[in-house]
């Protein structure tokens, strides 16, 4: 058995909202990243990992809003979002004249 510090993500995705790691091989084939993702963005992989899974696929990567549901639900750990990949949205500034505002 390999251990999970040196598994290392199959693929990498760029998502709106940061980015989504993959590690295939972990995946049993439960699916419930798929069922549970509110913005449909995985799908079935038509490939096969080494246990004879099919592990997910990104079908619309741009549409991932990075709310870890996937993440949440995998029980093998397969799909998260790695540490620090999530992109800072900047804050709004106040109006003019607005307290707490610019002057």
């Amino acid at each position: 058995m390999i251990p999970y510090s040196e598994l290392s993500p199959d693929a990498q995705i760029e998502i709106l909202e940061g980015r989504l790691a993959i590690v295939k091989d972990l995946c049993k084939g439960c699916y419930f990243c798929i069922e549970f993702c509110p913005k449909h963005v995985l799908a079935v992989s038509k490939d096969f990992n080494k246990k004879g899974y099919h592990p997910p696929a990104v079908k619309e990567a741009m549409a991932c809003s990075n709310c870890k549901l996937c993440e949440y639900y995998c029980p093998e750990f397969a799909i998260y979002t790695p540490a620090g990949s999530e992109k800072k949205k900047a804050k709004p500034k106040p109006a003019p004249g607005v307290v707490g505002g610019a002057s």
